[in-house]
């Protein structure tokens, strides 16, 4: 008796159908995908209990002519491609035919679609695979696809389901990608007759993007607009201080269609290199628009995932667009403040109310004729007026022209009310701690974006391996003002001044910085100082082992080691730019690196490195350090657009306006 048997077409199709449809996220997917290829404008999806009970996707495209419905829902039916030359120039988001016929194989699925020129609609049923009715009926334009009872015919697959809550959310994040993918289409989310999304369609990137992630999201990005050898990137990537915890905020479009790919995300972080905090992602949205040959989007069920003719230009076309996009848009931080009054005129001027006489303040009265005073006897003095208190940065000393007290006016209330008025005690500045300030700097706000045009040109090299980058800026006829260095705060911060702005630098991360730059630029930087005596160094045996099999690289960058027994290293000459420092933690450091990165160490290990050196050598918090100095590093680090991160990626510089400092003395409303 034979032992090989052909399937049933029941079996056949449940078990096509698990390639494709394994949850309720997926049905979405591929009814989405299609009302996109339709033509459709306006897109709404629906969803009960996650989808597995109840699913509708509605839209306005062009229909399904009623001689196709029974055809659509048969396994490789499909209007998109018609033969093999058709797979290398695929532009719609669906083309396989068998999304249809694998979502009807396991749930109860009714259709209502009607062409525009149609005068009447079709209403068609199939449940498991089996056609149930068709006939004609009154609908709208466009499609409506109703899926119930997902898996109803496989009890088993549906103890795989998650919660209804997180299979709502696979369904929701489906939705998103396809409305950042597609702004021109208004796609609105229902769950659990609740909405929440709803897109304007009116084809602005941005705004799709503020869509779904909101004005935070929306406002901490950057735009890239790049073309590079043919492939043509654009959208946006954040700035690196708003960077994520993990990498679901990179979104990546290839012809408008979402995918995933190791070799962009890794040209993303590349871009952001010594520019972003340990343990962080760069987010992004970025299209990329390439040749339809030279990308295969055939390769998974679910054509999440594609395959590149050329994946090394792929990534230096996504590397050079956001580093362009960061040098030319990402300034430094400035502090901004609310426009909105936090007090109220008798907290703020300790005024007592009285209902039945109208207040009038010195601002006020200014624009007003004067009064005569009620009677002779003088009034008393009301007490001073004190605006909030400012936080105190720093006590620098004035010059001695600058030492006598200036008298503070009094409001001119009226005489009636002055004698009402009793003095109160001047409240004290508020006082920050160290650890207050650190944070209140590493969290700063950024800027909004300067729509400003500006001509420039970042990246202008022909050659990945080199990545320069150069800049090129319109000659402004003006001088631009120098940076004064003003004083020093908590020894960690300088202030200084520039212009109308206040400038707050942290010194340890902008000579870190400048060192790291240094040392990138010029090898001299690593040239060895040789030791009176080495410096034994004990190791674990497997950075033992690492140092010893690397003894010629560790050499280019400024080190002469010699293995000791093992596992002892006898360290002979360190760079001179380490000084004084003692070499044993960086040696530690280095080989640590080594065997973190044995394949390819070139690059992580190298950077990594660099960023131990200049950590090292640079100025730490807390030194004393001469205003000389801080002038000297200040002017290095104030027009150099390399210099705005430390290599760990925090801020080297923000900045404060004179305006914004007069708002909070309310000298200016």
């Amino acid at each position: 008796m034979s032992e090989i048997k052909v399937l049933s077409k029941e079996v056949s199709e449940l078990i096509a159908a698990g390639e494709v449809i394994d949850r309720p996220s997926a049905v979405v997917k591929e009814l989405l995908e299609n009302a996109v290829d339709a033509g459709a404008s306006v897109i709404t999806v629906e969803i009960k209990n996650g989808g597995r009970t109840y699913l509708r996707v509605t839209d306005n495209g062009k229909g399904i002519a009623a001689e196709d419905l029974p055809t659509a829902f048969l396994r490789h039916a499909t209007s998109k491609i018609s033969d093999k030359n058709d797979l290398e120039k695929i532009l719609t988001l669906g083309f396989r035919g068998e999304a249809l016929a694998s979502i009807c194989a396991v749930a109860k699925v009714n259709v209502l679609t009607k062409r525009v020129d149609d005068d009447y609609g079709s209403n068609y049923i199939i449940e498991g695979g089996e056609e149930k009715l068709n006939e004609q009926s009154g609908c709208p334009d466009g499609t409506t696809f109703v899926v119930k009872d997902l898996f109803y015919n496989i009890p088993a697959r549906l103890k795989f389901l998650k919660k209804d809550t997180t299979e709502g959310n696979y369904v929701a994040e489906i939705v998103t990608k396809l409305t950042l993918s597609h702004p021109e289409i208004s796609f609105k989310f229902i769950r659990d007759n609740k909405v929440e999304l709803l897109s304007a369609g009116d084809g602005k990137t941005y705004t799709a993007v503020y869509s779904v992630f909101g004005r935070e999201f929306a406002q901490s990005l950057v735009p890239v607009d790049y073309t590079w050898k043919g492939i043509h990137i654009s959208g946006y990537t954040v700035r690196p201080l708003e960077s994520k915890t993990n990498r679901k905020f990179q979104n990546f479009f290839v012809n408008s269609r979402y995918i995933k790919s190791l070799a962009c995300s890794c040209a993303l972080e590349d871009a952001y290199r010594n520019q972003i905090m340990v343990g962080k992602f760069p987010a992004c949205v970025l299209y990329i628009d390439i040749a339809p040959n030279t990308v295969d989007v055939n390769v998974h069920p679910t054509k999440i995932q594609v395959r590149f003719s050329n994946e090394s230009l792929m990534h230096e076309a996504v590397y050079f667009a956001v580093k362009d996009a960061l040098l030319k848009n990402d300034k430094p931080n400035e502090i901004k403040f609310e426009s909105k009054r936090n007090f109220t005129d008798k907290q703020l001027y300790n005024v007592p109310v009285d209902n039945g006489v109208q207040l009038r303040f010195a601002s006020q009265e200014s624009n007003l004729p004067p009064q005569a005073p009620q009677n002779n006897a003088a009034p008393e003095q009301p007490a001073a007026v004190h605006a909030p208190a400012a936080p105190s940065y720093t006590s620098v000393q004035p010059s001695a022209s600058e030492q006598q007290p200036v008298p503070v006016q009094p409001a001119a209330y009226p005489a009636a009310q002055a004698a009402s008025i009793k003095p109160e005690p001047a409240r004290q500045p508020e006082k920050f701690t160290v650890e207050e300030i650190n944070k209140f700097v590493s969290e700063m706000p950024l800027p909004d974006e300067d729509e400003g045009e500006q001509t420039f040109k970042y990246i202008a090299d022909n050659s990945f391996e080199k990545k320069q980058e150069t800049a090129i800026i319109v000659d402004d006829t003006a001088e631009k003002p120098k940076p004064v260095v003003i004083g020093e705060l908590f020894r960690t911060f300088v202030v200084a001044q520039c212009g109308d702005e206040m400038i707050l630098m942290d010194k340890h991360a902008a000579h870190e910085r400048y060192i790291f730059e240094r040392i990138k630029d010029d090898k001299n930087q690593l040239e060895p100082q040789m030791l009176l005596e080495p410096v034994m160094v004990v190791l674990s045996y497997d950075e033992y082992d690492a140092l010893s099999q690397n003894v010629e690289r560790i050499r280019e960058l400024g080190f002469e080691i010699e293995p000791d027994v093992a596992p002892t290293v006898a360290v002979k000459g360190v760079p001179i730019i380490l000084g004084d420092e003692n070499p044993s933690e960086v040696i530690s450091d280095l080989a640590k690196n080594f065997i973190a990165n044995k394949l390819d160490p070139q690059i992580e290990l190298f950077d990594d490195l660099y960023h131990s050196l200049a950590c090292k050598a640079a100025i730490k918090a807390h030194d004393k350090t001469s205003i000389v100095e801080l002038q000297a590093l200040l002017d290095r680090v104030y027009d150099n657009d390399d210099i705005r991160y430390c290599p760990h990626g925090r801020p080297v510089l923000i900045k404060l306006s004179k305006r914004d400092i007069e708002k909070q003395f309310r000298r200016i409303v």
